[in-house]
């Protein structure tokens, strides 16, 4: 006779508790670009709202961007890094293919009760660790999720490169999913537009650094106009979706946060989405460039401290990137 296995039980809702960021110390102006590209301070910002970004030095690794932001959202949150049943980092930046880095930051953390592993999601990443911390809070495989964005983006930047040079930045975002009375994160509206594939990625796979020894190193490489077009049109609909599902308009944010990809894309999709005036967006780009993973939660985490938008207040988050795959959600801001 079978018998009846039980079924693990979460909490009725979840929600970010709290949220830290990570920008390296070293800051990139745009003119300092322009020493190596043929290009100026003024068509860089023009095209994309970028001023300035930040890159790593040699010791701010991913892993010690990952531990300086998960402290300051651990500490946000008012949870202690034992009671964490799952660390997700999300990066295409570590260069290391295993094992994960969210293991060793799970570990030095101090996380020793947590599962932990990596997701390849690019500049959607963040919101996809969102959507799998929220199941595993409300499933009952975890009371208490860090998810974190992470990128190193400047060791993959060909500085020859005029159509990419300008656009990457480095740093670290996280957040801190746990139990909630009341609905924190609104449903995921997510997928993967395989047929743009080739829109963005490496100029060569590692695969090519063991058959042919002095063929340099990888870059990432972009068809910027394919991705600005499929951007700009293909990701409304998403994010009207994801209102939709959360139960409200945009007439009911009180923030829109934006992967921090380029500003024209950020404006045709207010445009679109008929954004009220009274909406903050995020600009976060204009001081730390595309970062990527990164760039929601350090967006987030800047509007807060800034004033920009409420604690408590609602968001529209939305994140696309190589793949070409997508992720948006309605959240709680905490």
């Amino acid at each position: 006779m079978s018998k009846t296995i039980q079924s693990p039980a979460g909490a009725e809702h979840a929600r970010i508790l709290g949220t830290g960021g990570y920008r390296p110390s070293r800051v990139i102006t745009n003119e300092q670009i322009c020493q190596v590209i043929d290009s100026t301070d003024e068509w860089i910002r023009s095209r994309t709202g970028i001023e300035e970004r930040r890159w790593a030095t040699a010791e701010e690794t991913v892993g010690v961007m990952s531990i300086a932001a998960a402290g300051k959202a651990l500490a946000a949150a008012g949870v202690e890094a034992e009671q964490l049943g799952c660390v997700i980092i999300s990066t295409v930046t570590h260069l290391s293919q295993t094992p994960s880095l969210a293991a060793d930051v799970a570990n030095q953390l101090g996380a020793v009760n947590a599962a932990a592993f990596d997701i390849s999601a690019a500049c959607a990443g963040f919101c996809h660790g969102l959507a799998l911390a929220q199941d595993m809070v409300r499933g009952g495989s975890a009371e208490y999720v860090l998810v974190i964005g992470v990128e190193r983006l400047s060791d993959l930047t060909d500085m020859n490169d005029r159509s990419t040079a300008f656009i990457f930045g480095d740093g670290a975002g996280a957040a801190v999913v746990g139990p909630s009375q009341t609905p924190g994160i609104g449903p995921v509206v997510w997928g993967a537009d395989g047929s743009q594939y080739d829109a963005i990625g490496q100029t060569f796979d590692w695969s090519r650094l063991r058959d042919e020894p002095d063929a340099g190193f990888p870059a990432l490489r972009m068809s910027g106009q394919q991705v600005f077009r499929w951007a700009s049109y293909q990701m409304v609909p998403v994010a009207k979706k994801a209102l939709e599902r959360a139960g409200i308009t945009a007439d009911d944010l009180d923030a829109f946060i934006p992967h921090q990809a380029n500003n024209r894309i950020t404006d045709a999709m207010i445009k679109a989405l008929k954004l009220p005036a009274h909406v903050p967006v995020a600009r976060d780009i204009a001081k730390t460039g595309n970062t990527s993973a990164a760039s929601i939660p350090l967006a987030m985490e800047r509007m807060l401290e800034e004033g920009e938008a409420p604690h408590g207040g609602v968001a529209l988050l939305i994140g696309f990137g190589a793949g070409l795959v997508y992720a948006a959600q309605v959240v709680v801001l905490p």
